[in-house]
This record gives C-alpha cells, structure tokens and sequence, in this order.
C-alpha cells in the first residue's frame, strides 16, 4: 500500500506531467482526440449490419477498416518523422472525418453497394491519424534527457496509457447511447466530429511541430526501424499482447453469454478488466523500480499470462469480475514499459514509424488472437482452453523478453550508456 509519503510524491509527479508545456492538452484532447478508436469499429459494424441485414458483411466491412489502418500507419509514421506530426495529422483529420461521412451516405443503398462501402471502409482505416503514435512520440521528446523532465517520463508514459483506456471504455458506452437515441449512423458522425477537433486541436501544439534532424545512419530506409536491434523481438512480445487482447473480446463476452448474462455483461466484464488497467496503470507510473526494463516487461507479461490462466478457472460472472479488475492491473503497466522501451532502442530518426509498427502488429495480434479465440469457444468445453492458449502465448512473449543476453536485453544496455552518457552520469 502507499504510505502518505508515496501518495504525495505521486501528486507531485503527475502534477509535473499535466504542467508540462502541452501537457493538459495531451492528457484531456488526446482522449477525445481518439474517442473513434472505442467508437468507430462498433458503429461502422452496427451501421453496416443495419444497412444490409449481414453480420457477415459488417464483420467484413471491421475487418477491411482495421487491416487497411494497420497496413498504413508505419508510411504514415516514416512521413511523420521525416516532416514532423503536424501536417500528417491535419490532413488525415480532414480525410478520415470525410470518409466516415461518406460511409454514412453510401449505406442507405443498402446491400447493392457493399462493394463501395468495402471500398471506402478500406479508405477511412487508411486515413485514421497517427495520434497514439504521435502523442507518445510528444511525451517521450518532452521528457528526453537534458529537457531537466526526464524524471517525469515514466508518470507521463503512465498517465497516458493508463488514461487511453477511458478510450475502450467510454467508446462502446457513447456508440450505445447514440443507437439508443437515434442510430448507428449517428454514432459514426459522432465519431468523425470528435476526431477532426481532437486531431486539429493537437496538431497545432508546438511539440507536434517539431522536426528531428536525423543522422544519416538514423535515417529511416527500407525497412526502417524493423531493422534496429532489440526491435523485432520487442515487437514480437507486442504481438502476443494484441492476440491476448482480441481474444479476451471474444472469450469475456462468451463466457457471460454462457452463463445467461448476454452481451451488455460481458461489455460490463470488459469496462471492468479497463478500470482495473488504469488503477494499475497510474500506481505503476509513481513507481521508479530498480529493475532493467526488459525484466520488468517479462515479469509483467508472465503476469498477464498467469492472469488469462485464472480467469479459466472463475465459476460465476462476479468471480470472473473480480479476477479481471485484478488481472487488469498489470495490463497498463506492461504496456507503459513496453512503451518506453519503444522510445529507448529507437534512434529519435525512427520514432513515429516505430510507435505506428507497434500500433500494427498489435492490431494484426487483436485479430488473429480474436480470430482464434472464436474458433475455440465455439467448441464443446472451449472457453478453458481459449483462456489457456492466450496464457501460453503471452508466457512465450514474457520468456523472449526475459532472456538476459537477448536482443532486447542487448539494446537496453546501450541505451542505458548513451543515457547516462546524456545525463553526464
């Protein structure tokens, strides 16, 4: 538990954080900003589905608007780090609102023209702005050695992850208020609106105007920042992380389902498993713990694992409830490490494409994790062993991040000369 002392230390370093030049507007724009990543996916498959009378269809229609987001952001990261954030997220706060309206318009010509609206899915996923990779690109350069706040990084890593769930659960809530009100169509436009403000409201803060002149053995080329040591085995660990949770999108709503609670529990479950990462997540960021980052991911992604294991074994929706605020616990914490060791193996040059990788794989992980996960529970006594097959890939990740003369291992260590050679340590 944390003594007075600890508690006013943690205000005072998050108080550092939201004081920091753009700060406020990164912590409360940043998640308006990025309201559509909750909102846009359930809307777009509501409005599909309500527009053809196919689950199919609006699973495909996701499906086409995730893969075409994933498939883009790293060029859109490359660009970022090559001009700066501020003109790829004013122009794709413009396109991407655009492209949800004109998903709105075409809709009304029902099945007939599910191929344009496959088409414009694939161009409004294109066009999502880079924010996520954008804002945490700004904290980790308001923080960087020699700014006098680098003390301040891992509160400020903290807080913005922790916060960015407010993201998974504020966005499912409004969508189904907007249903509730008036219709999937609605929702969507909600969704554009806040994503134009947020977007143009961050683009115009100085730090998203700044341009890293890079080395030119920092600059990226070919296949950029997958080439960096540490990297690819760092990204196989976020991988893991994103099959981990797409499946729990699976599994938590099927077990409600299979035990007579239907879609609003397991929606309940999943805002629950939220607030536990985000109480998680803002104690983890008042920590400065003595152990190597790399260490510190393996042990919190073994502790993902052993949670997803748990949750096998929970006999009720209450249990299942407690284990997930729990479990949660140890969600935001791993990715804010995983986050700062993004910002710590990659040469400032790379930066944005890196973050974007990261948002890439993790997506492709969500699918793939909740592809599979959909198989499995389909099957007679398959909710064990869904929860048991997400632990043992996620213990994999956790031992490929444990390995002390790995690659990352390897990278952190230098990056921890080059910063205490920064610090003048």
């Amino acid at each position: 538990m944390m003594g007075e002392a600890d508690t006013v230390t943690a205000l005072r370093q998050y108080l550092g954080v939201w004081q920091l030049p753009g700060g406020r507007v990164l912590l409360s724009v940043g998640i308006l900003a990025r309201l559509g990543i909750g909102m846009t996916p359930l809307a777009l498959l509501l409005l599909v589905q309500q527009a053809t009378g196919s689950y199919a269809a609006a699973g495909l229609a996701g499906g086409v608007y995730a893969l075409a987001g994933a498939a883009l952001s790293p060029v859109a990261g490359r660009l970022a780090d090559r001009i700066g954030p501020a003109p790829i997220l004013a122009t794709t706060a413009v396109l991407h609102p655009l492209a949800l309206v004109a998903l709105v318009l075409t809709s009304r010509g029902g099945a007939g023209v599910l191929p344009w609206i496959f088409v414009i899915a694939a161009f409004a996923g294109a066009t999502y702005p880079p924010l996520s990779a954008a804002i945490r690109r700004a904290w980790t350069d308001m923080t960087e050695p020699g700014s006098g706040q680098h003390h301040l990084r891992g509160a400020a890593i903290a807080a913005e992850t922790s916060l960015f769930e407010l993201v998974f659960v504020l966005g499912p809530i409004l969508v189904a208020a907007f249903v509730v009100v008036t219709s999937p169509a609605a929702a969507l436009l909600g969704a554009a609106v806040a994503t134009l403000l947020g977007t143009l409201w961050i683009s115009r803060l100085p730090v998203m105007r700044r341009r890293h002149r890079a080395e030119s053995d920092d600059a990226a080329r070919g296949l950029g920042p997958l080439k960096v040591s540490g990297f690819p085995a760092l990204l196989v660990c976020v991988i893991a992380l994103g099959i981990g949770f797409g499946a729990a999108g699976v599994i938590v709503p099927a077990y409600a389902s299979q035990h007579g609670g239907g879609d609003g529990l397991g929606g309940v479950l999943l805002g629950i498993w939220g607030v536990g990462s985000a109480i998680g997540g803002i104690w983890f960021g008042t920590r400065r713990p003595a152990m190597e980052l790399p260490r510190q991911f393996a042990w919190l992604l073994g502790a993902v694992s052993l949670s997803f294991l748990v949750l096998a074994f929970m006999p009720s929706p209450l249990w299942l409830g407690v284990a997930l605020v729990l479990g949660g616990a140890v969600i935001a914490p791993a990715l804010t490490v995983e986050t700062n060791l993004v910002g710590r193996l990659t040469p400032p040059a790379m930066l944005n494409e890196a973050y974007t990788w990261v948002v890439t794989v993790s997506v492709a992980g969500s699918a793939a994790g909740g592809a599979t996960a959909g198989a499995i529970v389909d099957q007679p006594g398959g909710l064990g062993w869904a929860f048991a097959l997400n632990a043992a890939v996620l213990m994999v990740a956790a031992l490929v991040a444990a390995v002390p003369h790995g690659s990352i291992a390897r990278a952190d260590r230098r990056a921890t000369a080059r910063l205490s050679e920064a610090l003048g340590r």
